[in-house]
């Protein structure tokens, strides 16, 4: 039975990735590495035939008008396929994270007790567009000894079937059955609900993309959920803030990519800082093509902006659009972010340590950043070779979700015939 099928049901998929994940987890790192690079080899070689379908799914969202900021995250190049194929041997060089013995402990009696990590066993993978998701979350997966079960977002289907079937041709050279990597190819909807249902198969969801599919599920499954967020991420320009860092920052968290969850999507400036600095930031904007959305003393210093409403303060634009909101003190700032922050990634630009300090220890957020850009908050970045997704909850893990994330625990208990 085809592992890719439209035909087979969700339930006899999840059934074979758990059936999978139990094989998996007698495997030594050895051959999950070697299996890693065997993968990669395998995607690079077919680099044409996954552009080929890419092509046709850039086609169907040319077709139904994708705004540039999802055609992005469809497209894939070579380059980034060799770039996520980098990423799985990347993934082979980190440390396992199975296997470790946490602590251990012998009680009066004589019992050993060992506090182990293990896999989750099956993950259920829920995401939108991004294909290059298909191969960073499957590499991570096997790696930490877990099955993967894949729902791709129907835009990029013809890319992701073909990257499951290279990566199924690339299996059958391994000790890992093919069947720990499920790929859901149906578009129906009742497809994606099994999903949310079937705790006795699937043990964890990890939804990744945007906010109406993070809520979805989140709201409807009955499987435990490792909640990514959406990025409305903010950046406060503080009175003591260098220029020079400050417009850098700004750019490059703006511009670098602005269709992704990390991008800056808020600058929050000290009003004394915007009034002395105005030229050089209407400068810097106009070079970028960056449009402003602000508040009244944002307009009556940058004529060019657009009045900002409610909807501003809590939009991720995924563009070069950005939102400008004008305070008196970091206080107010902190106070915006808690208003419409969505605990992704927040940054400040200040010399004053102190501030920073206050900012740095209030700020409820994954991922905070003292003069620097909040482009920084992905797995690749933070060396962890490829991040699942980045969680902005507080339970089992928070930020850029790696290897460990993908892991719990077991007690050991090792005796000499104890009796209680």
């Amino acid at each position: 039975m085809s592992v890719i099928e439209e035909h087979t049901t969700v339930e006899a998929q999840a059934i074979a990735a758990k059936k999978a994940a139990k094989k998996l987890s007698l495997l030594s790192t050895e051959e999950k590495n070697e299996a890693l690079h065997i993968l990669a080899d395998t995607l690079e070689k077919n680099t044409q035939r996954i552009l080929d379908a890419n092509e046709r799914d850039l086609q169907m969202g040319r077709e139904k008008g994708y705004d540039t900021a999802y055609m992005d995250r469809l497209a894939l190049t070579k380059e980034r396929v060799f770039d996520f194929a980098e990423g799985l041997r990347q993934v082979a060089k980190l440390e396992d994270p199975t296997g470790k013995i946490l602590s251990s402990w012998t009680l009066e009696n004589g019992l050993l007790v060992e506090k182990v990590t293990v896999p989750l066993g099956v993950i259920g993978m829920i995401y939108e567009a991004r294909p290059n998701v298909t191969v960073d979350a499957t590499g991570l997966a096997l790696k930490s000894g877990n099955s993967i079960v894949l729902k791709g977002g129907s835009s990029a289907l013809s890319s992701n079937k073909a990257i499951v079937e290279v990566m199924h041709e690339a299996l059958d050279e391994t000790n890992i059955p093919k069947e720990a990597v499920q790929f859901i190819a149906s578009t129906d909807r009742e497809a994606t609900q099994q999903l949310f249902t079937m705790k006795e198969h699937i043990d964890v969801l990890i939804p990744r993309g945007g906010g109406s599919l993070i809520n979805a599920v989140v709201n409807n499954a009955t499987v435990p959920v490792l909640e990514t967020g959406v990025g409305n991420c903010h950046l406060y320009i503080d009175v003591e803030a260098d220029v020079e860092k400050a417009l850098n920052i700004l750019v490059n968290a703006k511009t670098d990519r602005p269709a992704v969850c990390n991008a800056l999507e808020t600058a929050i400036i000290h009003k004394d800082w915007l009034e002395k600095n105005k030229d050089r930031l209407i400068k810097t904007l106009n070079e970028h093509n960056i449009t402003v959305h602000g508040d009244e003393i944002v307009l009556s210093h940058i004529p060019s902006a657009l009045i900002a409403n409610e909807e501003d303060w809590a939009n991720e634009y995924l563009s070069l659009d950005l939102a400008i909101k004008t305070v008196d003190n970091v206080e107010e700032a902190i106070e915006h972010i808690e208003t419409y922050g969505t605990k992704h990634s927040e940054a400040i630009v200040t010399e004053n340590r102190d501030t920073a300090k206050t900012f740095m220890n209030v700020v409820d957020a994954s991922a905070l950043y003292h003069n620097a850009s909040t482009r920084f908050t992905d797995g690749g970045a933070l060396g962890f070779g490829a991040e699942i997704g980045i969680s902005t909850q507080k339970l089992h893990a928070r930020g850029p979700m790696g290897l460990p994330a993908l892991t719990t625990v077991k007690f050991l208990m090792t005796g000499n015939g104890q009796t209680r």
